[in-house]
């Protein structure tokens, strides 16, 4: 019992806000439990975390990883139609026993949260990047509720408008997860009219980002913070299919928080954390976005509160080391693109995107710039960090130089040559004039151009993929001229790629017999529709960032009023339909988190653009120096050139 409590100081001391664990902390059993006492009003509970190094298997076959709460029955009040979270929130060792809780046990998936207090927190202060201890406590509450900080002053809105923003702010709190009575991230979807559920229950990593935004930006912090740390500890937990493990640094696609019974008592139940790393999702793909999405948050996390205690942990350096030790792996390629399978990322199905896609590498190089920063600066990070940055350098060059396309650039492949055996050629991927797609050349401005959606061999996709355009601007991974090029394109394009609702996810849809080939005959892609040409919401906050990046906020300003016409009547759907977006998708989902979600951050920003920088990157220098050296060496540039120069091989 000394034992126990002498670990509960130090964990208790370590993490005051939410329940962690550390693996070195566990007994011969690998197990760490932790008692209290919590007083209610007309109970009395007892609290008991557990720790498990290993995982179970459940009836159905898969696999549960917890750390687990046992309480006894709820007396005296029911929760109906809903999902009952438990009660382990960590004291300080001096108050383990004999604590009143002050109030019951609360549901996990709140049908309504109260709109808490406002602490005031002057603006000035949120991007400074300095260390601000007293952001630990600040967006939490007494009982552990988030509470609104720094609100951000807005112009005068009309009624209809405002009332949008409160209608989005209140589905969203709804959507929010408990977890040892702590908010640890938003459901996918709350469709009250759906009767299949499938994972839209599940909290997405990819899908948590626009919220996780949202709240940064209200300065309700806790949320984020728990979110990162406790899918942190789901990286290095086993995965496994079919007797295949994937690399230790792999983050989940999804996690569930699961109230189940206790074995062995049939009054008590107890939490469980049940993550989806791939086992389970549609065509069983790993989700390669998840951990490079991760950095992007817990970079963001960092410069919105001026907290950096979080990314100089130990166990949140570790796992950034881990993810990119995966994604930096040596392999076969001779691309510094990152080699993925169809499905990986927000195209979660299969529609001819595997090899090398845009916006995968866009994620890429953001995560790469993003770990640079937070990396300490030790010794054994050393070979690391310059394996980052040399893959940085030839990263930024490969997509700039043969992902651009413009109209210059797509007469030149017009006109290029095939079958060049040299160190010195041209066309170097050997792509065929005849690829280029009769689309193309009327959709191509005369002013503007963008990075085409994947390079491989003899194949170039000329699809417009937004996500990957937008957040190239972003990362800083486009060049200055090439974001205003995308921008302007986007402007030019304004009737295909917004309409009647922002934004499309890619343009053109894929038709006919290359949509059957290409996606299988796909029933949820079909043209214009979902992936396949369908028109997202959730876009509009990258549009937005980009946007406010390149000095041209009344385009998303436009956008935004696009959407706000009919986004609330249509009731949040999840995907438009129709080549202008104009029909509710067939099969998507209505009150989709990350649709309200992205609304409400594109409010946010253009009502404060200050705010995106902790969301932008700001092209280096050293990078920009190295990408014009590799520029002028270039034998393609060097033909154009008056001087004939000579190459000892």
């Amino acid at each position: 019992m000394a034992t126990s409590e002498a670990l509960l100081q130090v964990l208790t001391g370590a993490f005051p806000h939410s329940c962690h664990f550390n693996p070195c902390f566990c007994n011969a059993n690998g197990l760490l439990s932790v008692k209290s006492t919590i007083r209610g009003t007309r109970k009395r509970s007892f609290v008991r975390q557990q720790v498990l190094n290993s995982s179970r298997t459940t009836q159905s076959g898969s696999k549960v990883y917890r750390v687990v709460g046992k309480r006894d029955a709820l007396k005296g009040k029911t929760c109906v139609d809903k999902l009952d979270s438990v009660r382990c929130k960590c004291e300080p060792a001096k108050r383990a026993s004999g604590i009143a809780a002050g109030e019951e046990n609360k549901p996990r998936l709140k049908a309504e949260l109260k709109q808490p207090t406002s602490v005031p927190l002057p603006k000035k202060d949120i991007f400074k990047g300095v260390s601000q201890p007293e952001n630990e406590n600040r967006g939490s509450s007494s009982n552990g509720k988030p509470t609104t900080a720094g609100k951000i002053k807005d112009k005068p809105k009309s009624v209809g408008e405002s009332s949008i923003e409160d209608e989005a702010w209140n589905l969203l709190r709804e959507s929010v997860v408990y977890y040892c009575n702590n908010p640890i991230g938003t459901i996918a979807a709350n469709d009250p009219s759906s009767t299949s559920i499938l994972n839209y229950d599940q909290v997405f990593i990819r899908d948590f980002i626009p919220s996780a935004i949202a709240f940064l930006l209200k300065g309700e912090f806790d949320i984020v913070k728990n979110f990162l740390l406790h899918t942190l500890q789901l990286q290095s937990w086993e995965k496994t299919m079919d007797c295949h493990s994937p690399g230790q640094g792999l983050m989940p696609a999804s996690f569930k928080v699961r109230t189940v019974p206790l074995e062995g008592d049939d009054i008590a139940t107890e939490d469980v954390l049940d993550p989806d790393f791939g086992e389970a999702a549609i065509g069983r793909v790993a989700p390669v976005d998840s951990g490079l999405w991760w950095i992007i948050l817990l970079r963001a996390y960092g410069k919105c509160t001026g907290d950096r205690s979080v990314q100089e942990r130990v166990d949140v350096q570790t796992g950034i080391k881990m993810i990119l030790k995966l994604c930096l792996a040596d392999g076969f390629d001779m691309f510094p693109t990152l080699l993925v399978t169809d499905g990986s990322c927000m195209i979660d199905r299969r529609m001819g995107i595997h090899g090398h896609p845009l916006e995968i590498q866009a994620l890429f190089y953001s995560a790469l710039l993003g770990a640079r920063e937070m990396l300490a600066p030790e010794d054994a990070s050393a070979d690391l960090i310059r394996a980052l940055t040399n893959r940085l350098v030839a990263l930024s060059f490969h997509i700039r130089e043969y992902y651009w396309i413009d109209m210059r650039k797509l007469n030149e492949i017009y006109r290029y040559k095939t079958e060049e055996y040299s160190y010195e050629a041209v066309n170097k991927f050997n792509i065929y004039p005849d690829q280029i797609p009769s689309w193309l050349v009327e959709f191509m401005p005369c002013k503007g151009g963008y990075l085409i959606g994947n390079l491989q061999p003899a194949h170039m996709d000329f699809r417009f993929f937004s996500l990957g355009n937008l957040w190239s601007i972003i990362s800083s991974l486009a060049t200055v001229d090439q974001s205003h090029g995308i921008l302007d394109l986007i402007e030019a394009k304004w009737d295909e790629l917004v309409a009647d609702m922002p934004f499309k996810i890619c343009y053109p849809a894929l038709e006919g017999q290359e949509w059957k080939i290409i996606t299988g005959s796909d029933p949820k892609n079909t043209p214009w529709s979902y992936h396949n040409g369908g028109s997202w919401p959730t876009l509009l906050w990258q549009l937005t960032v980009a946007c406010i990046k390149m000095n041209r906020p009344e385009m998303a300003l436009n956008a935004v009023k696009v959407a706000e016409k009919r986004i609330s009547n249509d009731k949040w759907p999840e995907y438009y339909d129709t080549k202008r977006g104009r029909f509710v998708g067939k099969q998507s989902r209505l009150f989709q988190t990350w649709s309200i979600a992205g609304y409400l951050v594109a409010k946010l920003l253009l009502a404060d653009p200050s705010a995106a920088k902790m969301l932008v990157n700001e092209e280096d220098s050293e990078l920009a120096t190295a990408f014009s050296c590799m520029i002028s060496a270039n034998p393609r540039r060097k033909r154009r050139g008056r001087k004939k120069h000579s190459f000892i091989v």
